[in-house]
């Protein structure tokens, strides 16, 4: 499969999200879960999210992943229990898109991080997953993910 695989400069976007620590195991519904707390907190506000969901992975330690699940909003909001008011920070993106299950992400990954090394950047360590659709929406083989890896130049 091939991915087109750019540069981009992001601007900063205000969002509401859950931070935790989770197994591989657990990630998928602990992901529907905090979707689920967040989208009735935005209910509660009288807010809508901003655009779609993602999730932002800190740490790739599958038996503890520290994994932050949120939507971007239009304007700070403020957080309450573990939702936190937060924000995805404005800077350079290394971006692609992903069409299929989520398991077959790792390809898109490594080719992700060879285009960063061969264009002198350096990731900053924080993967975002923005998932335009989801597994209850449509099939795996159609499901679509957006892939930003900020980064810094060497």
């Amino acid at each position: 499969m091939e991915w087109k695989i750019g540069l981009e400069e992001r601007a900063q976007q205000p969002t509401l999200s859950i931070r935790t620590t989770v197994t591989m195991e657990a990630l998928p519904s602990t992901i529907g879960e905090c979707y689920g707390r967040i989208a009735a907190y935005l209910g509660e506000l009288g807010e809508q999210p901003a655009g779609i969901p993602f999730t932002a992975y800190r740490s790739l330690d599958l038996q503890n992943i520290d994994v932050e699940m949120g939507f971007p909003v239009a304007k700070p909001l403020p957080g309450r229990d573990n939702i936190q008011a937060g924000e995805i920070p404005a800077g350079l993106v290394v971006a692609s898109r992903h069409r299929g299950p989520y398991a077959a992400m790792e390809k898109l990954y490594e080719n992700m991080f060879q285009w960063i090394e061969d264009n002198n950047y350096v990731s900053t360590g924080v993967y975002y997953e923005f998932y335009v659709n989801s597994p209850v929406e449509v099939p795996e083989m159609d499901l679509v993910t957006r892939v930003e890896l900020p980064v810094v130049r060497k």
